[in-house]
């Protein structure tokens, strides 16, 4: 009877070399057993089926697992089968460096508290989602739920002017970035701002100029027709953490208009806002000039690797073409679940809840830092803390942060080339679990006193 190899019960990689086909078998399975391949207690195919796969006899494969039984590198136990016995451990490769230890604690910016995960709404979500349609190839432009999902939140909560065939769902801001810098030669980027996504910019092919910032968001006045779109964080710019003023924003959209540049808004933690209602978006002033782009890295998890655009018309086919050829589509559990949590409102419910939870962090940390100059707590899940000119310097600080076991962030990575700028520590409040917070306030507040 001929060989099935979709029957074969134990998959074994081996190659014979040439010569006596024992001699070889027995060669390669000590090899696999010296290097580690085939670990300890790993069980061998039944004689027969690994003769039926190498193509031998079985009097060949018996003799051979005799010989590495008598060797002591197999095991053969009536009933059990054979496995691979206990041998001293293969010679090491050079080890990789390790790892730094990670900070006692952390009040680095960027990150969500992720133990806050609504664990409980999100697998009920799943399960209503889950079906065989979630596990075949998806759309490249998102699954259709999810989409029109999002065009009703969006449109409701961010005063975005979204329909579903302009969204695209992508895995993150990252690639949304990705996506839209490849289509425009020059791109220019707040200073400061953060330097990977300018390096995102540039692997896309995109020429980075800066663009200033100043106590009322960038300066979009000063944009002109040698720019083919700016990325702005009008909510909340990052790093400084101010809000995009209202004449800011007539004039990037008057600039778009003019120069037929794209506006890409970056609504970096739009949702989190806490001395009044969340400002709406740039998108909702000018629909056919903004890609607006969201992500459910803050308000959920950045491991969902779950994010959005919104495109004027005359992008979409552009960038469905370009996510078909990056990853076809982004994964179809993870944009089903999300829809039917946004549908069902318990995202709304978590947002609602994780605002509130957040402005508390925020309170505690300007009742701890009573007395310094915290800047761009109005909304988001950081605060700036500007260091005098006279110093100390950030460098210092850190330093001096890292032997407490605390992690910061700092301002001056993120400008875009070295200078004379101001300096200042950047504070993230929502790492940290909820228990872990308040001392991590400590640490910072003896820290800042020294």
């Amino acid at each position: 009877m001929a060989f099935d190899w979709a029957a074969f019960g134990v998959d074994l990689h081996l190659d014979l070399p040439a010569g006596s086909r024992r001699a070889g078998l027995e060669r390669s399975l000590r090899s696999a057993i010296r290097s580690g391949r085939l670990a300890p207690g790993s069980r061998l195919p039944a004689t027969r089926a690994l003769a039926g796969s190498l193509g031998v006899a079985r009097g060949t494969v018996a003799a051979a697992y005799d010989q590495l039984v008598a060797e002591g590198y197999l095991t053969a136990r009536t009933g059990s089968g054979t496995t691979v016995a206990p041998v001293p451990p293969p010679v090491s490769f050079a080890p990789s460096a390790a790892s730094p230890a990670p900070p006692r604690f952390d009040l680095r910016p960027g990150a969500p508290d992720v133990t806050a995960f609504p664990t409980a709404a999100w697998l009920r979500a799943t399960r209503r989602a889950l079906s065989a349609a979630a596990l075949d190839y998806g759309d490249p432009r998102g699954h259709p739920s999810l989409r029109a999902a999002l065009a009703e939140y969006l449109g409701r909560a961010r005063g975005v002017l979204a329909h579903p065939d302009r969204i695209v769902v992508t895995s993150g801001y990252v690639q949304a970035l990705s996506l839209l810098a490849a289509l425009h030669p020059v791109v220019a980027m707040e200073d400061p701002g953060l330097a990977f996504h300018r390096a995102v910019a540039r692997r896309s092919g995109a020429v980075v100029v800066p663009l200033p910032v100043d106590g009322s968001g960038a300066r979009t006045d000063l944009l002109d027709s040698t720019v083919d779109a700016v990325v702005l964080t009008p909510a909340n710019q990052y790093p400084t953490g101010v809000t995009l003023a209202p004449a800011r924003r007539h004039a990037v959209a008057a600039w778009a208009r003019a120069s037929g540049g794209l506006v890409i808004e970056d609504d970096y933690d739009g949702e989190f806002r806490y001395d009044r209602q969340p400002v709406g978006a740039v998108q909702g002033m000018a629909p056919e000039q903004v890609a607006y782009v969201g992500t459910a890295a803050k308000t959920l998890a950045p491991g969902l690797r779950l994010g959005w655009v919104v495109l004027p018309a005359r992008l979409v086919e552009a960038v469905v073409e370009a996510k078909r050829h990056t990853d076809y589509h982004t994964e179809v559990v993870g944009q089903l679940t999300l829809a039917e949590l946004i549908t069902s409102h318990g995202y709304d419910r978590h947002v609602r809840a994780a605002r509130s939870r957040y402005r508390a962090r925020r309170d505690l940390l300007l009742s701890r830092l009573r007395g310094e100059p915290v800047r761009g707590v109005a909304a988001g899940l950081h605060a700036l803390v500007p260091l005098p000119p006279g110093g100390p310097r950030e460098s210092d600080v850190l330093a001096s942060a890292a032997r407490h076991g605390l992690a910061l962030g700092d301002l001056g990575s993120h400008w875009h080339a070295p200078g004379d700028h101001p300096q200042g520590l950047i504070v993230g409040y929502g790492t940290p679990s909820e228990s872990r917070y308040p001392a991590a306030l400590d640490v910072l507040a003896r820290v800042l006193r020294a």
